[in-house]
């Protein structure tokens, strides 16, 4: 495990759900929480909550669909910390679930902006800084619904579930992770799905309307796992809170 005093981490999309969850158990360990939210009043409301608990946390405004409110972010948290060690990229928009001979290329390109573009925007912006720390990790919170194996089991739930915009952004995000965890090796890039796909089962939160088997702190378990892992902990993995998920 990593020292927690001397550990800090950004989370974007933390202000309500699994990334505000993660913020809350990694504040209990004594990590500093950069907290980042596009929306501003739910931020500074979510960060009030965990320095209520006794977490420190600073609240960092951010939209990763935007360069500019990314690069911001980037400044802020570098008035804060000379370095960050990790960074874990949380928010996702889910899409419309449309069919896949009524998705537009419209409503594909603004879940991409979230779920693809939006990670590489805040990696690239946060290099230097993570590159600064001694052994820095990036989580990538992506979905069983990425996974070319879980996706073309019929015992799978999402098998069914015919959508183009979702499911292919995080399939796209698993690449990115592992492009990367390869050419970016003194970084440790992995991936996290808040299910458990063994079991058919996902976290309960806002973006699926609660109707998830499992809660957000059982969803956060492989974020937190990734995020705390050693200096020679994996690189380029793929897993749920029960272990490895298949590509």
């Amino acid at each position: 495990m990593t020292n927690a005093e001397q550990t800090s981490v950004l989370i974007t999309g933390a202000n309500k759900g699994l990334g505000l969850e993660a913020a809350r158990r990694l504040g209990e360990l004594g990590w500093t929480i950069f907290l980042g939210s596009r929306d501003e009043g739910r931020g500074r409301a979510a960060a009030d909550k965990l320095a209520t608990g006794g977490a420190n946390v600073v609240m960092v405004p951010l939209d990763v669909t935007s360069d500019e409110s990314v690069t911001a972010a980037a400044d802020l948290v570098r008035k804060h910390t000379d370095r960050l060690d990790v960074l874990i990229n949380n928010a996702g928009a889910p899409g419309k679930a449309i069919a896949p001979a009524d998705a537009t290329v419209d409503e594909i390109h603004s879940v991409y902006d979230t779920n693809v573009y939006g990670p590489i925007r805040v990696t690239n912006a946060f290099l230097p800084l993570l590159r600064a720390a001694d052994h820095p990790r990036v989580v990538m919170v992506s979905s069983g619904g990425g996974s070319f194996a879980v996706v073309t089991d019929p015992e799978q739930p999402v098998s069914k579930m015919h959508e183009l915009a979702y499911s292919s952004s995080k399939a796209a995000l698993n690449m990115i992770t592992v492009r990367y965890a390869q050419a970016l090796p003194e970084i440790k890039f992995n991936i996290a799905t808040p299910g458990e796909v063994a079991n058919r089962t996902f976290a309960a939160t806002d973006m699926n309307h609660h109707t998830g088997q499992l809660t957000v702190t059982e969803g956060t378990d492989s974020i937190v796992r990734l995020a705390t892992i050693d200096a020679d902990g994996p690189t380029g993995i793929f897993v749920d809170r029960l272990g490895p998920v298949a590509w």
